[in-house]
């Protein structure tokens, strides 16, 4: 009888590896919330009262957000790669290419939302906008992943709208969702998966 029983774990454990991508970084999710954070800060030291697309400050604005993202990216490559040859698994598999597409659908349907909001001049709603579809993209990207990623997600769904509720505070949200959740949520994950192999 024990026999049996760990032959159906044996299997529900190969079903989950299947249909599950588990090679998330939780260190990735720290640094990427660090950077975050980070951005914030040197938006906030350079940020004016009013300027326009065309101000050097916005371009540098632009120029700290590209960064942020690119750092972010990249970081998550290089650890989810080193974690996947650690793990004996490969990084681009047929559940790894589902739960990016799942992940990019919402998130660049925000992103030409956003943009299309910069060019009609709607600046103050455009950080409840990325917060909002990055969470809706964590969440339709869990189910191909570990499901903690769908609360980090819901929490920045909800911290999008709070950020919606409370305009002229866009920085400030944008620096807990894409800051200091990052940080809780990669920690515990970290803890939970990465310090378990």
């Amino acid at each position: 009888m024990d026999n049996y029983l760990k032959d159906i774990q044996d299997i529900k454990e190969m079903m989950n590896r299947s249909s599950q991508f588990l090679s998330l970084s939780g260190l990735s999710g720290i640094l990427a919330g660090v950077y975050a954070l980070a951005g914030a800060y040197a938006v906030h030291c350079i940020a004016e009262e009013h300027y326009t697309l065309e101000s050097k400050t916005f371009k540098q604005i632009v120029f700290i957000a590209l960064a942020v993202l690119v750092l972010s990216v990249t970081t998550a490559i290089i650890l989810t790669y080193k974690k996947t040859r650690k793990d004996g698994e490969t990084m681009w598999n047929a559940t790894s290419k589902r739960l990016l597409l799942n992940f990019l659908i919402p998130l660049c349907t925000g992103g030409i939302f956003g943009l299309l909001l910069l060019k009609n001049g709607y600046y103050g709603i455009i950080a409840p906008v990325m917060l909002i579809f990055y969470g809706l993209s964590l969440i339709n990207a869990s189910k191909y992943t570990v499901r903690d990623v769908r609360y980090l997600g819901m929490i920045i769904v909800v911290i999008g709208l709070f950020s919606t509720a409370y305009m002229g505070y866009g920085l400030e949200f944008w620096a807990l969702g894409f800051g200091v959740c990052h940080i809780i949520y990669g920690t515990f994950m970290h803890f939970k998966y990465d310090r378990k192999q």
